[in-house]
């Protein structure tokens, strides 16, 4: 049995904490005292710890008693966060989704003698991961994810809930998407490239330019082709795309009556209503991700679908269960050894290590959540 701490009570940071709690001695940290007091009272096995992450002195203090710790502080801290818990010494499990690349932090990683694995989601994670595994046994032409999450409710106008931050959403929709064709990376406008594509139990969704590929830009060069997309239900685009055009998302401030404002701050705090899940709301999770390549001399493809949904039972969504588990599944790895590599990795790096990619597969199996393979030989 291992001591973990979790930074972060939220969404997803309380259901790792339960998770890992069923086998382990888990505490989790938070700078907000309601959030750490509504966890105890529901999972009264885990210890919680106020702390303001971004004073770094104390937060190398707090993990200091602890093996292993999860990183689940918002992106915008989750660089330096993940900098600080290296410099402590401390292997580390992170699904921050910092935008900074965390893989610069390698040296830091071998210097202090750290494992540290980033990105461990479900998206970038997961797919990640089945990318890593295949490239260990084939040359890989594509690879494509295409994923999101939704409620499943349709409301209008958006018909769309954020399990995180607007802000986070909203920075999604206006960074540049960046994929490669035919060896060379190309750039193009976020929510580009709308096309509409059919799947089981939901229908037809559209899937839109996202930048996120991520670690994959650096890891995986030789890869001809590859691409992320984002799924919503058909015409939020168009949504979108009106309220960007009309300047709600500028960071620059504007004057009314005599107060300045951020256009994006102020549309963040009006959707943040409209996009909250409500508790017990009910939601899911759709990821179809596509490998293509030689193989053995012939031209395989393996196509990897998730469909996952909100955990009526531990009232769990399907976003945090999808993501979570992903990162406790390879927290397991580290604490068993199986991954034991000093330095900053993607989930790439870890599946094509032995069997790590079966490992984590069968740890999300066990939790209900599916990835169901469908192979050809074209």
């Amino acid at each position: 049995m291992s001591n973990i701490i979790v930074l972060g009570a939220g969404m997803v940071g309380s259901v790792m904490a339960r998770d890992l709690s069923e086998n382990h001695d888990v505490s989790v940290a938070d700078i907000d005292k309601v959030t750490l007091k509504i966890l105890k009272k529901r999972l009264s096995q885990i210890n919680t710890i106020e702390l303001d992450g971004t004073d770094f002195t104390t937060l190398k203090t707090a993990i200091e008693p602890f093996d292993l710790v999860v990183c689940a502080v918002p992106g915008h801290l989750g660089f330096e966060t993940l900098k600080n818990i290296i410099e402590a010494g401390k292997n580390v499990v992170d699904i921050s989704f910092a935008p900074e690349n965390c893989l610069e932090l390698d040296y830091l990683a071998r210097k202090n003698n750290v494992t540290a694995v980033i990105d461990c989601g479900v998206a970038p994670g997961m797919d990640n991961l089945l990318l890593g595994f295949h490239k260990t046994r084939m040359d890989i032409e594509f690879f494509e994810c295409l994923v999101g999450g939704l409620p499943k409710e349709r409301r209008q106008p958006f018909e769309y809930k954020a399990p995180f931050s607007p802000i986070d959403v909203i920075e999604e929709y206006t960074r540049p998407a960046r994929f490669v064709v035919h060896g060379r990376v190309v750039t193009r406008e976020a929510l580009s490239d709308r096309e509409l594509v059919n799947f089981d139990k939901i229908g037809t969704l559209e899937a839109f330019n996202t930048d996120g590929l991520r670690s994959l830009m650096h890891t995986m060069q030789d890869i001809p082709n590859m691409k992320e997309k984002t799924l919503r239900y058909p015409g939020h685009v168009e949504s979108i795309r009106t309220l960007r055009a009309s300047g709600f998302f500028s960071q620059e401030p504007i004057q009314i009556n005599g107060m300045e404002i951020s256009p994006l701050e102020f549309t963040s705090k009006v959707l943040i209503n409209e996009w909250k899940l409500k508790p017990k709301e009910q939601e899911f999770t759709i990821m179809r991700v596509t490998i293509r390549g030689q193989e053995g001399g012939k031209l395989k493809e393996y196509i990897y679908e998730l469909y996952d949904e909100y955990d009526k039972v531990k009232q769990e969504t399907s976003m945090a269960r999808t993501t979570g588990f992903t990162a406790t599944g390879i927290a397991q790895l580290l604490l068993k050894g199986k991954f034991d590599k000093t330095g900053v990795f993607a989930p790439e790096h870890i599946g094509g290590h032995a069997d790590c990619c079966k490992t984590v597969i069968d740890y999300l199996e066990e939790r209900h959540v599916r990835y169901r393979l469908d192979e050809n030989t074209l």
